[in-house]
């Protein structure tokens, strides 16, 4: 825990914040996906699971279009107003609790997830599915542990009353935003 609050402690420049953004992206938007491609290819033949029908494409089309711009609005958000990224090692310097962050504590991680969904969706892959929401309780458990109590350590008390106040990851769409 000592090292995230280490890197939080400094501001980066937006220079600096952009230039680790674009490995981050190159990795998320088009490694991991072409990861996600392949090997669910590659499962759904070795364990012989059928295919997701036709009626699955505009769901899953819609679901990554939608998806990937919530998640790119959140990044946008850490960037300008948080003035950091998603990234650990360049963490925001304040505390964001408006906009899709009203809603959820975690916009990002839900925008991501749903846009891969939406990729296993289009490709009508059910392994494809089944990764992605294993990979993402996954990373849900590493918030949990990791970011969480980092967070708290670092904002203390605005944060806990954010948490208290703002579900982890399914938002609660009643809500205004603040």
């Amino acid at each position: 825990m000592n090292r995230y609050v280490k890197w939080a402690a400094q501001p980066h420049s937006p220079r600096q914040r952009f230039g680790v953004l674009i490995p981050a992206g190159v990795f998320f938007l088009l490694l991991l996906p072409g990861l996600l491609i392949r090997l669910s290819r590659a499962l759904d033949r070795r364990l012989r699971l059928p295919r997701l029908g036709p009626a699955t494409r505009w769901p899953g089309l819609a679901a990554m279009g939608g998806g990937l711009a919530f998640a790119l609005r959140t990044i946008q958000m850490q960037f300008q107003q948080g003035q950091g990224t998603p990234l650990p090692m360049l963490p925001t310097q304040s505390l964001l609790a408006t906009g899709p962050y009203a809603h959820c504590r975690n916009p990002m991680t839900l925008g991501t997830a749903v846009a891969y969904l939406g990729l296993g969706l289009w490709l009508g892959s059910l392994s494809a599915v089944g990764l992605v929401v294993g990979l993402t309780g996954l990373l849900l458990l590493y918030i949990k542990r990791a970011e969480e109590p980092e967070l708290a350590a670092r904002f203390g008390m605005p944060y806990l009353e954010y948490k208290a106040q703002t579900p982890f990851f399914f938002p609660r769409l009643n809500r205004t935003a603040r």
